[in-house]
């Protein structure tokens, strides 16, 4: 598959066959009374068949609103500016809204941040799994063979077909989220987007919510893009995982060697801040604060923040590209002539 974006080639999961998912120089703009923010900034990546693509970053990266935008559910007073999101090889930003309906829930399907509070209060679950069906169905299906395919999905999350008969505050919270679990893979996606889908629940849930979670990835074959901040989460979940900074990509790498080896300090310094348990009792985060999109930094968004900083960090901006084998980042200390020892 070709792409007529500038962008640079994007990193692939190791394995053969095209990406279901193709995000190439991805634009978003917030427009505000004291102008344009631009909250996703170039971004390309690639997103294999059955593949665990993780996403992280601190708030205000711009993660949830690379989820919206895959959905193309941006709304005003944001806009998608530029690129391409190409599913299955189709640019969906270019489809009308009416196609895009159906792509949706179908093709691609998210669990929504806060999805414990996105379901309808006065509505009986099943029926809410019912309206996903009906609404983005290609084509009119009985009541019946929906309420089945209704029922068979809370199966699939481990719930009973009678929780279909209850309301969201009958519910605990972890069951909440497997509803809305349940509800994004009803109609069997190729592409889930899942942003921070165990936020407010307790470490156990966390863990049970995830499990079903990755059961049905594994089952369904779907491709995942896991959102979130927790470093340790992203540790147990994923196959590769994209680093956000400032509305731009600062590494993508496979797991494994971004922990055993981080390319970009912002990376080392989020692995850094997980706890450890031989300087319990010590907190250490990322000195600073992330720059503000209506004033960002010149060169390297990050070198104000950053322990390796050299005097080309705050002049040029650092080339986003492959340096070794499936692993891609935007620093100038991999760049030849000011890589250090």
């Amino acid at each position: 598959m070709t792409s007529t974006s500038t962008a640079p080639r994007t990193d692939r999961a190791a394995g053969t066959g095209e990406p279901v998912l193709s995000v190439r120089d991805l634009r978003v703009e917030y427009h505000t009374d004291a102008g344009a923010v631009r909250a996703v900034n170039g971004v390309s990546f690639d997103l294999m068949p059955g593949e665990k693509l993780g996403l992280v970053g601190e708030s205000g990266s711009g993660k949830s609103t690379i989820a919206l935008a895959l959905m193309r559910m941006i709304k005003e007073p944001g806009r998608i500016a530029g690129g391409q999101i190409l599913l299955h090889g189709r640019d969906i930003l270019r489809l009308p809204e009416k196609e895009m309906r159906q792509v949706r829930a179908a093709e691609i399907s998210m669990i929504p941040q806060g999805a414990m509070n996105s379901l309808n209060p006065v509505a009986r679950i099943e029926d809410q799994i019912v309206d996903t069906l009906e609404d983005h169905s290609p084509k009119r299906v009985a009541k019946k063979e929906l309420l089945e395919k209704a029922h068979a999905a809370l199966e699939s999350v481990g719930l009973r077909r009678e929780v279909g008969r209850m309301y969201p505050h009958q519910l605990s919270g972890g069951m909440k989220q497997r509803v809305c679990i349940a509800i994004a893979v009803a109609m069997e996606p190729k592409v889930l987007i899942a942003d921070e889908p165990t936020s407010a629940l307790d470490v156990v849930v966390q863990r049970q919510v995830m499990g079903t979670l990755l059961r049905l990835q594994e089952e369904l074959g779907v491709a995942v893009v896991l959102i979130g901040h927790d470093m340790g989460l992203m540790a147990q979940s994923v196959d590769r995982l994209a680093v956000m900074y400032a509305g731009k990509l600062a590494e993508v790498s496979p797991i494994r060697e971004i922990f055993d080896d981080p390319l970009h300090p912002y990376t080392d310094l989020l692995i850094d801040s997980l706890p450890k348990l031989e300087r319990r009792g010590t907190f250490r985060g990322i000195p600073g604060l992330p720059p503000s999109l209506h004033s960002l930094p010149p060169g390297c968004l990050f070198h104000p923040r950053c322990p390796k900083a050299m005097d080309i960090c705050a002049e040029q901006v650092p080339p986003y590209r492959e340096h070794r084998p499936n692993r891609f980042v935007a620093c100038h200390l991999h760049e030849e002539g000011h890589a250090t020892a």
